[in-house]
């Protein structure tokens, strides 16, 4: 019984996707009929409106699809692992770190040499932080995942005055650079960068999967985990470097995008159930909706202006957050 609602709900979010993904491809400043999609598709490249579809909209689409599954896979992954529905990506301060890294490239001037310079500084401020928590937390081989949650939260309040200081004395034209990418945003020329992060959320997945059950176990607690056969400790470094690097790569490739880990977990839980092998495809999918979504209206609100995709996943996010908390409908993981 379980797998038939389980297929029920895969593709019912599969035709979700699809329909909010072709809705995001039509709408814009330059508005293009879902009808025509298929037609300037085959008529190759030349005209302003394959380039507007094919060249900007569907890069942001796979962008999207790839950060908000990523996000809310970590989200699940370690409010499964700390067992705390309020946990979210970023927490454990992985993005504090990502963002100070970038702002010190912008900062330093360095964005001008290439796009792929400020990844690359998220990445390595993301790594620093990551490097930091797991031996600060490491007592005899075990990991304090309390102390590491609390030391995640102190790391991302520090980085974030750093941010603003640097922010305080850079120039004007390098405060707007970092004002904007903390904000979020999905526009990323880099093509190569776009896949790169594509093809990593699909692998992060799979890697996923391997965990679903030790996942189920550990949310009985670690003890009886561990008598399950569950090599508790090895399992909690394993999930703890999955979600970092999730969160990490996302950060450091589109910026602060909020809510989308803390969110899509919770409203997956109580539609699919708590169990992981279904919970965290689902999630994937729904996350990556959620923000496509998100960034449309982000791109269609004040068009032509765009704003940042953080702000509204902030305000959508966590109206829905605090209806949920409203109604007690906020479950433990």
């Amino acid at each position: 019984m379980n797998h038939v609602r389980w297929t029920f709900w895969l593709f019912s979010l599969l035709g979700l996707l699809v329909a909010v993904m072709m809705l995001s491809l039509s709408v814009g400043a330059a508005g293009i009929p879902v009808t025509k999609i298929i037609p300037v598709f085959l008529e190759g490249r030349g005209s302003a409106e394959y380039s507007i579809l094919f060249d900007i909209r569907l890069m942001r689409i796979i962008l999207g699809f790839a950060i908000g599954g990523s996000l809310s896979l970590a989200g699940v992954i370690l409010q499964g692992l700390f067992r705390n529905p309020l946990v979210e990506p970023y927490t454990l301060g992985i993005s504090g770190g990502a963002a100070l890294g970038v702002a010190i490239n912008v900062a330093l001037g360095l964005a001008v040499s290439g796009r792929i310079t400020g990844p690359l500084a998220g990445v390595l401020g993301a790594g620093l932080v990551l490097v930091f928590l797991y031996f600060s937390n490491l007592r005899m081989g075990v990991i304090k995942l309390q102390g590491l949650l609390l030391n995640g939260v102190m790391i991302s309040f520090i980085c974030s005055s750093l941010v603003m200081l640097l922010m305080a004395l850079s120039s004007r034209e390098s405060l707007q650079g970092i004002i904007f990418w903390i904000m979020g945003c999905l526009g990323e020329s880099e093509v190569s960068l776009i896949w790169s992060m594509f093809i990593a959320a699909w692998v992060l997945l799979v890697a996923a999967y391997f965990f679903c059950l030790p996942l189920n176990a550990l949310a009985l607690g670690e003890e009886e985990a561990q008598h399950l056969g569950v090599p508790v400790e090895c399992t909690k470094r394993s999930l703890f470097f999955l979600a970092a690097v999730l969160t990490g790569f996302c950060v450091a490739v589109a910026g602060m995008i909020g809510f989308v880990g803390l969110v899509v977990p919770h409203l997956m839980r109580r539609l699919v159930g708590h169990d992981h092998r279904i919970l965290l495809g689902a999630s994937f999918l729904a996350g990556a909706i959620f923000l496509i979504f998100c960034d449309m209206l982000a791109r269609t609100i004040i068009a032509p202006l765009e704003l940042p995709v953080g702000v509204i996943t902030g305000i959508v996010g966590g109206s829905l957050f605090v209806y949920a908390l409203s109604r007690g409908e906020v479950d433990h993981a």
